[in-house]
């Protein structure tokens, strides 16, 4: 997990760095897509179509269809805001989750869940400032909306990898994100130069590794074990932000992240107690009867 925080910290960077150079982050987002599959190709050519079997199409094209919007906002976002205003807004996703949670799945989200979520969008209030008009709010929106749907996304790929490998995963997502991807590119598309093509290469195999070992730890722990070393994207986010881009955050991203990144630990934790405690109320499996 934290090799996964290093490597999407160093993918944020390397967004930033191809979008400022006159890249849309859309077109950005088909090459980390289209790369990501030719790096998922040998392992692809060695499983065959043995390796992509599975029961759960619908799910991954679900995923899919998420993941495609998550990732062009989360560019967008990059492209718009300082890398490190940009991750801390991203850790606003467990407060989606529980709100999802309990607007689409019914479930029941008690009084000390929804005070974490409430106190967590102080956090976000506080990295915004609203009155100061430092954060352009069309960056925010677009970073919360990345926020929102990668929550979704984590709740499938979380349940894929209940059942499917952590290479099918990441390999399946090259496979649906890439033609996705490519239908908005084509309305910002603009030839980018060699140099360009090679970073957005080397962003395709920084982000594949990313997806990998993120998908590997959430297959070994449980998420709400994972949540408090995500917090570690931020400090890297923003080491990559002031050495290369010059970019020094504010006090108040660290207090607003800190407050952000606490309650969404506490929302996770939340779920897995709840979870915890719904298995053990169900009634013991029965021994089969005797013929």
């Amino acid at each position: 997990m934290m090799l996964a925080c290093a490597l999407f910290a160093a993918m944020t960077g390397l967004v930033r760095h191809v979008a400022d150079s006159g890249v849309h982050p859309w077109e950005i987002a088909f090459f980390r897509n289209f790369f990501s599959l030719v790096v998922m190709g040998p392992w692809l050519v060695r499983a065959g179509l043995a390796g992509l079997k599975t029961a759960r199409l619908k799910l991954y094209t679900l995923r899919a269809a998420v993941g495609v919007l998550s990732m062009m906002a989360w560019f967008w976002s990059v492209s718009l805001l300082p890398i490190t205003e940009a991750t801390a807004l991203g850790f606003t996703a467990p407060f989606f989750t529980t709100i999802m949670a309990a607007l689409i799945l019914h479930e029941v989200v008690r009084l000390r869940r929804w005070t974490a979520v409430i106190v967590g969008f102080l956090g976000t209030l506080v990295i915004l400032r609203p009155h100061t008009g430092d954060i352009p709010a069309l960056g925010a929106g677009v970073a919360l909306f990345a926020a929102a749907t990668q929550a979704a996304s984590t709740i499938m790929v979380k349940t894929l990898s209940r059942t499917e490998s952590p290479n099918a995963i990441v390999a399946y997502m090259g496979i649906y994100l890439t033609p996705m991807s490519l239908v908005p590119a084509l309305f910002v598309w603009s030839w980018p130069s060699g140099a360009m093509i090679g970073w957005m290469a080397l962003i395709g195999l920084v982000g594949t590794l990313a997806h990998l070992c993120f998908t590997r730890a959430l297959k070994a722990m449980d998420a709400s074990l994972l949540a408090p070393l995500d917090f570690a994207r931020l400090v890297f986010v923003a080491i990559i932000g002031m050495v290369v881009f010059d970019q020094i955050p504010s006090v108040w991203t660290w207090v607003g992240a800190a407050v952000i990144f606490a309650s969404g630990v506490y929302v996770v934790r939340r779920e897995h107690v709840a979870a915890r405690e719904g298995r053990a109320k169900l009634p013991p499996a029965q021994p089969p009867a005797a013929e």
